[in-house]
Order: structure tokens, then C-alpha cells, then sequence
């Protein structure tokens, strides 16, 4: 309870500072020849940004000042835009079209990601980089076994099952507009015979034990190797992209024009069963995910010019 009440006051305290431009301890001007690089309160954002961290470290004269734990895509979004952070680590197309852009999310990952490359662009004068190679969405997630046991490949597989399972999902996502539960109705033709809202953090050990038979789970996550979780097709395409980018100001790289090349290079270079391995080993294997990224980059000789 007191450390939901710290976080819950250290997050008031972000918002207001973020709106009066006044700034955190961290959280504030940098200071010269030192970048700062945001992330989200999830593990993937954080492995991603100590990769940044390590190569901009590893190749450049620049010191690297980590921001982590900020709430949401707006705030990180806002601490960008009003030059409290230099970088941010990971932004999700999807995500940002709605809450930053506030456009219904492209379905085409191509078409998703060259708009909000160019509206970053022309809005912000922010760069908005080619992904990291993987998408983490959402995504229907059931047993390995009850895969085998009923033929489900892909999410219209469920319908001939759907009116007996209980789904688990995030409480959000049953009364959101667009992506939520209303519209995936709409989309695939029919609905679960329960539909139970639950912490999103509570649905792996869940369908893993089999309260709920079918869970609404990140398609990265490290949980669902850990708890042989099979993800199921989207083939409807019924959830938007959300490939995966860090985003910097133009200015920044004017100022440091060496972390354009820093930055290009992570493009293509992580996929989604990588990516779930790294978030396993942190979330799992319980390794910080500075050490995570470490090894990660060590292993892929990433600690040299990729053009050499």
C-alpha cells in the first residue's frame, strides 16, 4: 500500500510538472554532453533503453542520463516535446496515433508507421525511427494443450467454442472504442460466453491454471514462454500495429548528429520471439534489464560500426 501511494504521488507530481513546466529531480534540464533517454514502468521499454544507453556510451563522448518509469505514451510523449528527456526508448504506432495523434489506428504496419513518421515530423520536429524489427500487441492467448485439444490456430478458430469460454482481459479493453470488446464483436461475429475483467498482469497465471480459458495477453511478453502460452492468429487483423521505435528530437540530433547513426542502427534487428526471450529473461529469470540488454548486445557484436 505505500509503495502504490508513492507511486501514485510521484506520478501527480510528473503530471503537474509536466503541465507547469517545471521540472522533477531527473527529470529536468540535462546537463552538457549528457543525453537523457525515457522509458515506460514495463520491462521491454527499459531493456530497450539501456541498448541505447550502452551504444551511445560505447561510441560517442556522451554521458547518458536514464528516465525510467514514467506512466504512460502521453507523459513520455510531453517530457519529450518540452525538452525534459532527450529520447525515448520505445513508442508503439498504434498507441500513439490514438492517444498522441488522435486518429483511428492504420491496420497496414507500412502505411501505420509512415504517418506517424511524417505527422511526428511536421508536428513536433520529432524523428520518429524505423522499428526495432517487432510489434507487441495484444493478442488472444490460450494453453498449448487446449490449442492441440480443439485445432485453434488463429482467433476465428475460437468461434466454434467461444459461447462456453471464459475470456480474462484487461477491464479497459472491455469498454474501449475501436480496439475494444464492442468492436471485436463486430469484426470476428461473435462473443465469449463470459468476458471477465482482471489485471492485466494476472492473466498468464490464469489461463496457465485454467480460471479462464482464454486471456487477452501482450504478444511479447515474457510469460508466455514461461508459461507455454500459445498466442493465436489475429486473422481478421483486427488489432492496429504497434511496431515499436525509439523517437528523438530534431534539435537533439542536430546538437549530437552522432546518435542518428546510433539510433538507425537498432532498426530490423530485434524481432518479437527475441524480443520475448529478453523480457523472459527479465521478468523470469529475474535479471535487471540493463544486464539483459548487455548481454544482448554483446552476443550481436553491436558494440562496433555495423558499416565496418
Amino acid at each position: 500500500m505505500k509503495n502504490r501511494l508513492f507511486r501514485n504521488g510521484l506520478m501527480f507530481m510528473l503530471i503537474v510538472a509536466l503541465l507547469t513546466g517545471c521540472s522533477l529531480p531527473g527529470l529536468g534540464g540535462g546537463a552538457e554532453g549528457t543525453v537523457r533517454i525515457s522509458t515506460l514502468t514495463s520491462t521491454e521499454t527499459q531493456v530497450l533503453g539501456h541498448m541505447l544507453r550502452l551504444l551511445i556510451e560505447e561510441e560517442t563522448d556522451l554521458k547518458v542520463e536514464m528516465v525510467e518509469n514514467l506512466g504512460t505514451s502521453i507523459i513520455q510523449h510531453q517530457a519529450l516535446t518540452d525538452e525534459q528527456v532527450d529520447i525515448t526508448a520505445a513508442r508503439y504506432t498504434g498507441t500513439d496515433m490514438a492517444s498522441i495523434l488522435d486518429v483511428a489506428p492504420m491496420k497496414d504496419p507500412d502505411e501505420a508507421m509512415a504517418f506517424v513518421q511524417k505527422e511526428f515530423d511536421e508536428r513536433f520536429d520529432q524523428v520518429w525511427y524505423d522499428s526495432y524489427g517487432f510489434q507487441n500487441t495484444y493478442a488472444f492467448t490460450v494453453t498449448e494443450e487446449f490449442a492441440r485439444r480443439e485445432g485453434l490456430k488463429t482467433v476465428s478458430d475460437l468461434e466454434k467454442v467461444a459461447d462456453s469460454l471464459k475470456l480474462g482481459v484487461d477491464n479497459n479493453w472491455l469498454n474501449r472504442q475501436g480496439d475494444g470488446y464492442q468492436g471485436f464483436i463486430e469484426a470476428y461475429g461473435f462473443e465469449f460466453g463470459e468476458a471477465l475483467p482482471m489485471s492485466l498482469g494476472l492473466v498468464y497465471q490464469a489461463v496457465k491454471s485454467g480460471k479462464m480459458d482464454v486471456v487477452l495477453a501482450y504478444s511479447t511478453d515474457g510469460r508466455l514462454k514461461a508459461f507455454n502460452l500459445k498466442t493465436l492468429e489475429d486473422d481478421k487483423r483486427f488489432f492496429p500495429p504497434y511496431e515499436t521505435s525509439p523517437v528523438t528530437r530534431k534539435d537533439v540530433l542536430e546538437k549530437h548528429p552522432e546518435l542518428d547513426g546510433l539510433l538507425k542502427r537498432m532498426a530490423g534487428t530485434i524481432d518479437a520471439e527475441t524480443m520475448t526471450q529478453l523480457n523472459y529473461e527479465a521478468d523470469v529469470n529475474k535479471k535487471e534489464p540493463a544486464i539483459v540488454a548487455k548481454e544482448f548486445l554483446e552476443e550481436h557484436n553491436y558494440f562496433r560500426d555495423k558499416g565496418e
